[in-house]
């Protein structure tokens, strides 16, 4: 199908927040290039901003391979665990391993205009990337509270832009987008609870003293978790137990019900011209190795869509 817009209407796309969910976004865009859809201005938060700097960069190719043979074991190689940082994980192995794999041009120079959104840890405040380089302004949209370590640029403290602007359609306008497609991967998650990943990393159980001061238990419990596996430790930490929501599943839970509120909200106000919404409940939120199950269904939720999609193309 032929894009029927004019020469004069740009297309812009808003990818959101939504941890492993996020590589829909891959089967989102390459269902809308079928159609002959092919935004030229791209706004990322979180997830969002990694799947739209590699298409922004013309990268995408190279981040589906990847995504497609990612394995639970090389997810873990990347995970840098810190308790003292702020989150649970630095951020520097993943933020090298970006570097090593994708390119890291200036944002200003890509082929697509491209803009990261990322939260002021002080203020609440969102702050767009649309210049620098890329990898660091990717690296400040991802900062998932408790999960990530905030990261400091331009004399801020940085966290998650999901906070602030989870389907980022304001930057997108702002841009100089005509027209906005967004894609909200958390429409269908409230009331769901995060898969379980059991039988995949080793068990072992910490003997605790029930003698003694709480505070005497808890820091032998700390004491012991440092000295634990990196695979033990974060199988404590993500939920072992089915009937038990695991420390991160609690945390990312909560936030993903305050972006799914902040996420109706903003675009009541600010509503785009078709939003796009993948069915993916069911995908854990560490489930990074789970990508072909996400990409498909990107792919498939526009398709449901095209109707409005068809429209869109023909209203101008």
């Amino acid at each position: 199908m032929d894009n029927k817009l004019g020469n004069n209407i740009k297309i812009g796309i808003a990818l959101g927040s939504g941890s492993a969910r996020g590589w829909a976004h891959i089967g989102v865009i390459r269902a809308l290039s079928e159609m002959g859809i092919e935004p030229e201005i791209v706004a990322g938060s979180s997830i969002g901003a990694i799947v739209g700097a590699a298409y922004a960069s013309n990268q995408l190719d190279k981040l589906e391979n990847w995504t497609v043979s990612l394995t639970w074991k090389e997810i873990l190689n990347v995970v840098d665990l810190s308790l003292v940082s702020g989150g649970l994980i630095q951020g520097e192995k993943l933020l090298q391993f970006a570097h090593d794999h994708l390119n890291d041009p200036l944002i200003e120079s890509l082929p697509r205009q491209f803009g990261a959104v990322a939260t002021e840890l002080d203020t609440g405040r969102e702050m767009w990337f649309r210049d620098g380089p890329l990898m660091e302004g990717v690296r400040a949209s991802i900062g998932l509270p408790g999960l990530f370590a905030p990261v400091k640029l331009k004399g801020k403290w940085l966290v998650d832009g999901g906070l602030a602007n989870p389907v980022p359609v304001s930057l997108c306008r702002a841009m100089g987008a005509d027209v906005v497609i967004a894609v909200n991967l958390n429409g269908d998650i409230i009331g769901k609870h995060a898969h379980k990943r059991t039988g995949q990393v080793d068990r072992r159980g910490v003997e605790v003293s029930t003698d003694g001061a709480f505070m005497d238990r808890i820091s032998a419990q700390l004491k012991r978790s440092l000295y634990e596996s990196k695979d033990t430790l974060l199988s404590r930490l993500f939920g072992e137990n089915p009937k038990t929501p695991g420390l991160f599943e609690v945390l990312a839970s909560s936030i993903n019900i305050m972006q799914d509120r902040v996420t109706r909200s903003r675009m009541a106000g600010d509503p785009p011209d078709v939003i796009l919404t993948p069915q993916l409940s069911s995908l854990g939120l560490l489930e990074f190795d789970q990508a072909a199950i996400a990409i498909h269904e990107g792919h498939a939720c526009v398709q449901r869509m095209r109707p409005a999609l068809e429209q869109m193309l023909t209203s101008f």
